[in-house]
């Protein structure tokens, strides 16, 4: 098992009720995972307590047998080999593109770097703009660009934040495609959470939705139309009311 996550507890200052509720999930190398819940659901303090911005007050998580957090261990967010992409991308304004990704390639030689860089603009498909700027670039080359500053360092696990929300639906449209495409040429490991189910559907290996902290489903997306057709039958019958029964 490539990432393990057991158990993972968490609560707010002041909240009444936890955040996360023993959350657990196991991933295998190269996946697409996604994370399906309404808002408050959960699903950002998952990502939060993975890339150490939170503490959880439960549980373990590890990658390829190293422990980045359990009851005795916390392992700081720059040495856990995790990469980030946020819900506004939050790429330099004063920064070009390559100068964006070479951001966090600082322990790397010069030729080094050039050699990444020319790798993760090939990869993202963006050969020609290293001389940009974020605000010459389009919504879905930003995201891109975001994309390759996160995974540039090669790290274990790719988290992304609502990847589709600052797009609009057109653009949406195409570029779930291109994302998913992109993630497995990468060969990265991947976990985005998101509220809307056609981006889980189009995007994930597999769908983990949650409800108020707690686990509601975990499988394919083939499994969750299953689950949705079980119920829409169940509901189905409890509405049709035998005739005898009516009068």
């Amino acid at each position: 098992m490539f990432i393990s996550i057991e158990n993972l507890c968490f609560s707010y200052s002041h909240a009444k009720t936890a955040a996360l509720e023993r959350f657990s999930l196991h991933i295998e190398k190269g996946e697409v995972i996604s994370i399906l819940g309404r808002s408050g659901s959960g699903k950002s303090t998952i990502l939060r307590l993975l890339a150490g911005l939170e503490k959880p007050s439960a549980g373990k998580v590890a990658i390829k047998d190293q422990i980045l957090v359990d009851d005795q261990i916390f392992l700081q967010p720059e040495k856990r080999g995790i990469g980030m992409v946020f819900q506004d991308y939050a790429l330099f304004p004063h920064m070009t593109v390559a100068e964006n990704i070479l951001f966090g390639l600082f322990r790397l030689k010069r030729p080094e770097k050039k050699k990444r860089l020319q790798e993760v603009m090939e990869l993202v498909e963006l050969q020609g703009y290293e001389k940009r700027y974020p605000h010459q670039l389009s919504g879905g080359q930003q995201q891109r660009v975001a994309i390759a500053r996160a995974i540039a360092p090669n790290p274990h696990l790719l988290l992304l934040d609502e990847p589709f929300s600052n797009l609009d639906a057109e653009l949406q449209e195409k570029i779930r495609k291109d994302l998913r495409d992109l993630l497995k040429k990468a060969d990265i490991t991947s976990i985005f959470v998101t509220h809307d189910e056609k981006d889980a559907h189009i995007l994930a290996d597999r769908i983990v939705k949650i409800h108020d902290g707690c686990t509601d489903f975990i499988g394919r997306p083939c499994d969750l139309l299953d689950v949705y057709r079980q119920e829409a039958k169940a509901a189905a019958k409890i509405t049709e009311t035998p005739e005898l029964l009516r009068i």
